[in-house]
């Protein structure tokens, strides 16, 4: 595609409600005209409050330096992908430095976990799993086994290991959460389910206090992974498997305060698995075009350090 395309394309999904007609994004005035500078990228400016704007001002991609070809290209390999792409493999593919890919592969993870805030999960009929799993903070065991220590104490633990908490809704949505221990993800739980839902748990201690907000089947994996009555976890534990081989096979550590976004990218990834690339793309550069410029990321190389 030539620039001009990849130009056109995201016009038409960011104003997709007026057939393509710029609007501008701060006091949404349809009366604009275009000031395009010669070899210029697409600009306009405003009638009413006269003010020039782009294709991506307001929106996750503002003052972005690449073309918008690059951030095109950027879905489409990120979407390509099964279960996730390392920055460093976008950096050669787009043939860009490393921390140009890192911070657009960042920027696209948030554009997919836009779609999960607020979300409510459940209802009247409806069958939720949910379970845990725990990332980050591996400490390396000593060489001699007589220099070894007890990895699961916390004592002999780095502290930065956390837990994955995640909802998934038969034939719905999956809504992930990260918190240090399994127990303090029990408000959180609460607050995104509707009371009426069947919520289906392991044998963990952690999950106990739900019974007395939910109706609540439990199920003991050393005894077995499915029981009749469709009592069973195996939906939350796909989850966790794409998000493991995630991990292991392309970006070997994921933890701290971005762990979130790998999750939220892993749950988009396992609720579109049955949709076609071209519709995942649309979708990523729909709600990239819908996000305000990102908090974490606009202008994070530039930062001044901090003290």
């Amino acid at each position: 595609m030539t620039d001009e395309e990849a130009e056109a394309g995201f016009i038409s999904i960011r104003w997709h409600k007026t057939g393509g007609k710029p609007i501008c994004p701060r006091c949404e005035c349809p009366t604009v005209y275009n000031c395009r500078k010669s070899h210029g990228a697409s600009r306009w400016r405003c009638k009413a409050c006269r003010k020039d704007f782009s294709i991506t001002s307001g929106t996750l991609f503002a003052f972005h330096k690449m073309p918008l070809r690059n951030y095109l290209a950027a879905i489409a390999i990120f979407c390509n992908e099964v279960k996730g792409k390392s920055a460093l493999a976008l950096s050669r593919d787009l043939n860009v430095q490393y921390k140009t890919a890192y911070v657009v592969a960042h920027k696209i993870r948030e554009a997919m976990a836009s779609e999960l805030k607020g979300m409510q999960l459940g209802g009247e009929g409806e069958t939720v799993e949910i379970d845990g799993g725990y990332f980050g903070g591996y400490v390396k065991p000593a060489n001699f086994k007589d220099n070894r220590r007890d990895r699961r104490l916390a004592k002999n633990q780095s502290g930065k290991r956390q837990v994955v908490v995640v909802m998934r809704e038969r034939g719905g949505y999956t809504l992930p959460a990260v918190f240090k221990s399994e127990s303090a993800a029990l408000g959180w739980i609460a607050s995104r389910l509707a009371k009426e839902t069947r919520l289906i748990a392991d044998e963990a201690p952690s999950w106990n206090d739900l019974h007395g907000r939910f109706r609540v089947d439990r199920i003991d994996h050393g005894q077995a992974y499915s029981l009749p009555g469709g009592v069973s976890s195996n939906g939350a534990e796909e989850f966790f498997s794409r998000m493991r081989r995630a991990e292991i096979g392309h970006h070997h550590h994921i933890a701290g305060p971005y762990l979130v976004r790998y999750a939220q990218e892993a749950a988009w990834r396992e609720d579109r698995r049955r949709v076609d690339n071209g519709r995942q793309v649309q979708a990523v550069m729909g709600l990239a075009m819908r996000c305000a410029p990102s908090v974490d990321w606009c202008g994070y190389w530039q930062r001044a350090a901090r003290h």
